[in-house]
């Protein structure tokens, strides 16, 4: 009788338990080998952002290739930092061969670029046959119907690729991209203030997300954090990660985060640049102005960097 008294009141404290305390969160990395940014060459950043990595103790972090950027200039020697990658513990995935937008190319052109990237990825260590879009776009931009989705779908299905969806999308690219050109410009950056706002982005967006699941899917599924493969996360990722951790979040590999249930559902909706667990929530119903986390909007994150790291409009 004790042991089922101790084991009822255990259950009990797990369902008494604060939400913060089921959430966590797995890191991924897009468009790799990526183009230099404005602070480090890419030489210089994958050891970076390699350490970065470690002291946050993100032990499996999973990089999605682009094997055509090898090709590029700034490809250069890429090879050897995707290995690099995987060396220190992490996986690597198809991102396409050379980043194409779905909704422009069509369906045939589409998978054949994503098989010219399987004949380099499926032997290499560390891979994983997960496929992801580039620019998230599943082929419903301005398409009057859903035949591009859908054959694309059928088509990694046939070819054994999961599809690598994301849930919080940190828009870390675009605030490199505003960084990188200021500090190309000359202007002077606040980068205290350029830290904060990163570490701002990727805790609400976060929290954004997880409130969307437990409204949607009434439970909390772990979280697939999208960034890129950039100058801002060789810099404030550990800080991100100490902010997330004090929130209550756990890190996953992503090895566990696909493994969840909803990596096997498609949801059957136009709305699917947002994650996966926005688009379950649109094919539920929900109006998409409701699923975007207001730093996801450019104009608002534009203004906030001219406002904090510029110091416009605002004294110093």
């Amino acid at each position: 009788m004790q042991r089922f008294l101790l084991a009822f009141l255990a259950l009990l404290a797990l369902a008494a338990a604060p939400a913060q305390a089921q959430r966590r969160i797995a890191f991924s990395f897009d468009d790799v080998p990526r183009r230099p940014g404005g602070f480090m060459t890419v030489e210089e950043r994958t050891p970076r952002l390699i350490a970065a990595l470690r002291r946050s103790g993100i032990r499996q972090a999973a990089f999605f290739i682009n094997p055509g950027h090898l090709a590029e200039p700034f490809g250069a020697g890429g090879e050897a930092r995707i290995l690099a990658y995987v060396r220190a513990g992490h996986v690597i995935a198809n991102h396409s061969f050379s980043h194409p937008s779905l909704s422009q190319v069509g369906a045939e052109a589409y998978l054949a670029n994503i098989d010219q990237a399987t004949a380099w990825l499926e032997h290499r260590r560390g891979y994983r046959p997960w496929f992801r879009y580039p620019y998230l776009d599943e082929g419903t931009r301005g398409q009057p119907d859903m035949s591009v989705r859908d054959a694309v779908r059928a088509g990694l299905a046939q070819r054994g690729l999961l599809n690598a969806y994301i849930t919080v999308d940190t828009y870390d690219w675009l605030l490199d991209s505003i960084a990188g050109q200021a500090r190309t410009a000359g202007q002077n950056l606040d980068m205290d203030a350029l830290r904060d706002l990163y570490v701002q982005i990727v805790v609400e967006t976060a929290e954004f997300q997880d409130r969307l699941a437990r409204e949607t899917l009434h439970r909390q599924p772990i979280q697939v954090l999208l960034m890129h493969e950039t100058d801002l996360e060789t810099m404030f990722l550990p800080d991100a990660v100490r902010a997330l951790r004090a929130r209550g979040w756990r890190i996953a590999t992503m090895d566990e985060a696909y493994a969840d249930p909803i990596a096997r559902i498609a949801p059957d909706a136009r709305y699917l640049g947002g994650g996966r667990i926005a688009a379950i929530a649109a094919a539920a119903g929900r109006p998409v102005r409701e699923l975007i986390p207001p730093l996801n909007e450019e104009a608002n994150l534009q203004r906030l960097f001219n406002e904090r790291v510029l110091h416009q409009g605002t004294n110093p």
